[in-house]
């Protein structure tokens, strides 16, 4: 896999290419990164690559000559499937799923907004934008290290173990289960009985419970559109059932 970015500072992307599993993975060629700073594309000797809007306003306009530039050259390096993405707070929600699809894409491109973002006639070139959150930061820098590192996780090779990325929070459609490590207790509170029992089936029964319990307590609307199992349905009248003991108690 092939990762672009569009980005006017290539230097922040060292923290996603250089550390942790995304930077061994690129170490041993799993996937590639190229930086393309749309300066290089300017019209002027200063790099100027902004302007100011047209009708008036604050702040500055990311030009779409240069964009476009960086955008052509970035699609001439990779003859395979591609994606142009802008990293907007316009854009929709990052989900798994669309992390999912985006793991199968040979050359992912990602364009990096600054300013008050960029003009409107680039989004012809844009094949769709995505936000991280309903907030704004500085530039798309950040989110767009944010979406590479969790399409990288699903890319086979980049995890030590590929059942870690399987098991993550909404990989399944639920959010994960608690873990658990040594010491046995920690501050009064030990490990549960079941965890150290070694019986695998009571094991996976308790970890689909906790996740069930934990969805239902903080991502509800993630119930709601989920088609459950026989063995869902059964654990969460349970889950509901010791809820409103609980209460009357």
């Amino acid at each position: 896999m092939l990762i672009q970015a569009i980005t006017l500072f290539p230097e922040m992307f060292q923290s996603i290419t250089e550390h942790g599993v995304t930077g061994r993975a690129k170490k041993q060629a799993i996937w590639q990164f190229n930086a393309i700073n749309p300066r290089r594309f300017a019209d002027n000797k200063l790099g100027y690559i902004d302007d100011r809007p047209f009708g008036g306003g604050p702040g500055m306009i990311m030009m779409a000559p240069p964009l476009q530039a960086a955008i052509d050259e970035a699609r001439s390096r990779h003859n395979g499937s591609r994606r142009v993405i802008y990293m907007s707070p316009q854009g929709r929600p990052l989900t798994h799923s669309k992390v999912s699809e985006l793991a199968s894409v040979d050359n992912l491109i990602v364009l990096c907004g600054r300013y008050e973002g960029i003009d409107e006639r680039l989004m012809q070139s844009i094949d769709e934008e995505i936000c991280i959150g309903d907030f704004v930061v500085s530039g798309g820098e950040l989110p767009a290290m944010m979406l590479m590192d969790a399409v990288l996780r699903l890319v086979p090779g980049v995890l030590g173990d590929m059942q870690s990325a399987e098991q993550d929070s909404f990989a399944n459609g639920l959010l994960d289960c608690p873990h658990y490590t040594r010491p046995t207790e920690f501050q009064g509170m030990a490990v549960p009985e079941v965890l150290r029992s070694g019986n695998h089936g009571l094991i996976a029964e308790w970890r689909l419970k906790q996740s069930l319990q934990r969805t239902l307590a903080r991502r509800p609307d993630l119930l709601e559109k989920r088609e459950l199992t026989p063995q869902e349905s059964r654990l969460l009248q349970q889950i509901r059932q010791e809820e409103r003991e609980s209460h009357y108690n």
